[in-house]
């Protein structure tokens, strides 16, 4: 089978080789799938810039998800058959024609699904499910403020927001992701790169405070966040962007670090204010039952056509360097799927 190969850190260009390697045999427990699409994230971008330290050592394939057919199951998988379109989240390895991974990080979906809206579904949609649905459970009329929001992610909140009947503030970094924004009824949109997003909260707020951010930058940008909340709010942080593209090393990763401020559970405490971390891979690897409730919630929130994803890029696996410039540019919208 192929597969892409991360064989050099750095540039896209430099990056990735093409290679023929064995089709894996799936173990007890597990689901070989026959990629028909795989999807990017920014932790791919991490990964190929040496700035991830969940990825393997090179060279290695990366990918958090597939869409596909199940090829072949393992010993006591019951919840998938062979000859089946199914979405994978995968712990890395997507980038090949066939994957394998846990049967709980598989689910059916229907034939006709887009490539692109299925891998959407995986990791984007399903960390924005945890995080808005599981480890904040949003309520009807919250402020809340969603960071890069014209990602992945960021859309995917803002669906899930939607739908509890929240104000919700979206910052982006361009006008055409402005218009975006405001298109699927983000009701403040901020250009970060024109204005301050927190004095811009602060204008429409006063001293009213937000109750959720959701946090995908990291660095300054949560410690600023962080100080918008509300007596009662809540900041998720799932992601370190501020960090990605940049030199510099330790020194750089102090930065991003001490950016984030200092905490004070006390003052947590006295302020009944909360810091929520989500990292999807650690859900993968300790709660797969729960990784399997999210991937089936998503699955079947977009069936009743309350969410839909927005694919913002597709690409063909010989562009592999062209889909990570792009997403690495910031100037996609939602989901970039590569496909065979």
């Amino acid at each position: 089978m192929k597969s892409i190969q991360l064989i050099n850190y750095g540039q896209a260009e430099s990056a990735f080789e093409l290679r023929e390697v064995p089709v894996p045999k799936p173990a007890a427990g597990e689901v070989l799938v026959k990629v028909a699409g795989f999807g990017l994230n920014y932790a791919d971008v991490m990964s190929r810039n040496g700035l991830y330290r969940d990825a393997p050592p090179i060279p290695c394939v990366l990918g958090y998800e597939a869409v596909g057919t199940v090829s072949e199951i393992g010993a006591g998988v019951t919840n998938v058959s062979p000859g089946q379109h199914v979405l994978a989240f995968t712990r890395f390895g997507a980038y090949a024609e066939y994957v394998i991974t846990q049967s709980k990080a598989v689910v059916p979906v229907p034939d006709q699904m887009d490539n692109g809206v299925a891998c959407a579904l995986a990791t984007q949609y399903c960390t924005a499910y945890y995080a808005g649905c599981e480890m904040v459970n949003l309520q009807k009329g919250d402020h809340v403020l969603i960071h890069a929001a014209a990602g992945g992610v960021g859309i995917g909140l803002v669906q899930l927001a939607k739908l509890k009947g929240c104000v919700i503030y979206g910052t982006a970094g361009n006008n055409e992701k402005i218009n975006f924004l405001k298109s699927i009824g983000v009701d403040h949109p901020i250009n970060y790169n024109t204005s301050d997003f927190s004095e811009e909260i602060k204008k429409i707020r006063g001293e009213k405070g937000l109750d959720v951010v959701f946090d995908s930058i990291g660095g300054s940008v949560f410690s600023k966040s962080r100080g918008l909340l509300s007596f009662g709010g809540r900041i998720v942080g799932y992601g370190a962007a501020e960090r990605s593209g940049k030199s510099g090393g330790v020194f750089a990763d102090l930065k991003l670090l001490f950016g984030f401020g200092f905490l004070n559970a006390a003052f947590l405490l006295m302020s009944s204010r909360g810091v929520i971390g989500v990292n999807m891979l650690r859900i993968a690897d300790h709660k797969p039952d729960v990784l399997q409730r999210c991937l089936e919630n998503v699955v079947a929130l977009f069936s009743t056509g309350k969410i839909q994803p927005h694919v913002g890029g597709r690409f063909n696996a010989s562009e592999i360097t062209l889909a990570h410039q792009l997403l690495e540019s910031r100037k996609s919208i939602g989901k970039i799927v590569v496909e065979w």
